[in-house]
């Protein structure tokens, strides 16, 4: 994974501090590798197809669903009910010709079929929200990867990140998802690692710049998580 960033709230941080492998605080580390059960968080997890070229980072999917887990978490999965921009051969990164998939259907695959139609996910119902990274995020869930600074969100995912916002509730953004976030929640704090390459470190570096073009700002944190807690924000260096 690029980065993280989450905006969390302080009941939620033993869900989703795992993300992290955060080591700042011992006692916070010793609960997270404690394997008694724990109160679950109602968490949203938001995916954008299956696999990195098309849809979904599958990686941090499943990193994320297994540290969830972990956490005593308890999730839901979504997708949009909307065409896949194009499919990807993932043995040679090029589009396949006269072949559309579906990014709900895709997506079931990770979800091992249990999966929710996003327009049903409601900020009501849960706790905290999480987009996995991938290029379904700047793809299928936006038109980033095509419009840059002008692009449009899915209107479901616009509709659940303003929700949650709205509502003061946790937003994970993995990787190049932060866009989304860029694009419909004005003058919103994001990461999405380095502005610049550095040797090839930080490939898509140049997002930074697009962030900013958004109206947002972008925070150089390297890997980084953030919790937002009682008014206070908390940066932590993590290891992803």
């Amino acid at each position: 994974m690029a980065a993280v960033r989450v905006l969390v709230a302080p009941r939620l941080a033993s869900a989703l501090l795992p993300l992290a492998g955060c080591h700042r605080v011992p006692s916070q580390r010793a609960a997270l590798h404690s394997s008694a059960p724990r109160t679950g968080a109602r968490v949203a997890l938001v995916l954008s197809g299956c696999g990195v070229y098309d849809g979904t980072e599958i990686h941090e999917a499943s990193a994320i669903l297994v540290h969830l887990s972990r956490g005593g978490a308890e999730v839901q999965i979504f997708a949009p009910d909307v065409p896949q921009m194009h499919v990807i051969d993932h043995t040679k990164g090029e589009p396949l010709e006269r072949e559309s998939r579906n990014v709900l259907t895709e997506s079931a695959r990770i979800a091992r079929g249990k999966i929710t139609n996003l327009a049903q996910l409601s900020a009501a119902n849960h706790d905290a929200a999480i987009f996995p990274g991938g290029f379904g995020a700047a793809k299928n869930l936006s038109t980033f990867a095509v419009d840059g600074k002008d692009c449009k969100v899915n209107k479901e995912v616009e509709r659940v990140l303003k929700e949650f916002h709205g509502a003061r509730k946790p937003i994970g953004l993995c990787c190049i998802a932060p866009v989304l976030a860029a694009k419909v929640i004005k003058g919103v704090e994001v990461t999405v690692g380095h502005e610049q390459e550095e040797g090839g470190k930080w490939p898509y570096a140049g997002t930074a710049e697009a962030i900013k073009a958004l109206g947002a700002k972008h925070c150089v944190k390297g890997v980084t998580i953030s919790f937002l807690a009682a008014g206070r924000r908390l940066w932590y260096q993590v290891a992803l």
